[in-house]
């Protein structure tokens, strides 16, 4: 089962957080289906390997998304069709257990930088007419858990502005929207896998008693990005088997 492999023909895309795990899966699922990919990450070792296997398809930038420089060059490009905000992080504990630096890198990195990248995106889209606009949000956009105090914060933010921005770039062209993962295998994630009280809350928490896996990510991604989802916009694609039914 897949796409059509030219359902993201002629389409330029730009990934953020590219290198590793969700990033890289959808980075090498867009080029497989026809599309300019810009692969943008801060490891230039995993931005290489990233490039070989996926070929002439794929533009690495090895940049920090944070950084004035990158959002300039981004704003410069002559046309974009798709973003692809990935990059994000997370910091678990207590809320009175949290500090500064943590509070400051998950609202650092998880909403003002997905923000800036975002508002840059729309000058290169506006340049061809539109385009689309979508984020990696969670499960926790829509629900709260124990512990991830931080992590929910950003995350609802994510959807907050994905919300109101669809509004306010429909009559544009550009559609924006979210993906909402429940908790996928990557190598952020593993180490909390190895902690077996974790494990049974979260299959708990799962109607469908699976983790998604990283493959099925990126085919929400590729709906959203392609023609298929011409219609689609200020809404969040919970592929969270079950979690958010509860």
């Amino acid at each position: 089962m897949g796409f059509n492999n030219t359902v993201l023909s002629g389409k330029r895309i730009l990934v953020t957080g590219a290198a590793r795990g969700i990033g890289r899966s959808c980075a090498l699922e867009f080029a497989g289906l026809g599309a300019s990919v810009i692969a943008v990450d801060l490891s230039a070792e995993d931005l290489e390997s990233l490039k070989q296997d996926g070929g002439d398809a794929v533009e690495t930038w090895q940049a920090d998304i944070t950084s004035d420089a990158f959002l300039e060059r981004l704003r410069g490009l002559d046309r974009l069709d798709g973003l692809l905000n990935n990059a994000g992080t997370n910091r678990v504990g207590p809320m009175e257990q949290q500090d500064l630096e943590n509070i400051d890198l998950i609202i650092g990195l998880n909403i003002r930088a997905t923000y800036r990248v975002t508002q840059a995106a729309i000058t290169p889209m506006l340049r061809t007419g539109g385009g689309s606009i979508v984020t990696i949000s969670s499960q926790m956009g829509h629900v709260g858990s124990p512990g991830r105090t931080l992590y929910c914060m950003s995350k609802h933010a994510v959807e907050g502005m994905s919300k109101a921005l669809s509004l306010e770039l429909a009559e544009k062209g550009i559609r924006v929207n979210t993906v909402a993962p429940t908790f996928v295998m990557t190598p952020m994630t593993r180490p909390m896998f190895e902690d077996k009280a974790f494990h049974d809350f979260v299959m708990g928490m799962i109607p469908m008693k699976k983790l998604a896996e990283a493959r099925e990510i990126a085919d929400a991604c590729v709906f959203l990005l392609s023609d298929l989802s011409t219609s689609t916009t200020g809404t969040s694609l919970r592929v969270d088997g079950g979690w958010t039914a509860h």
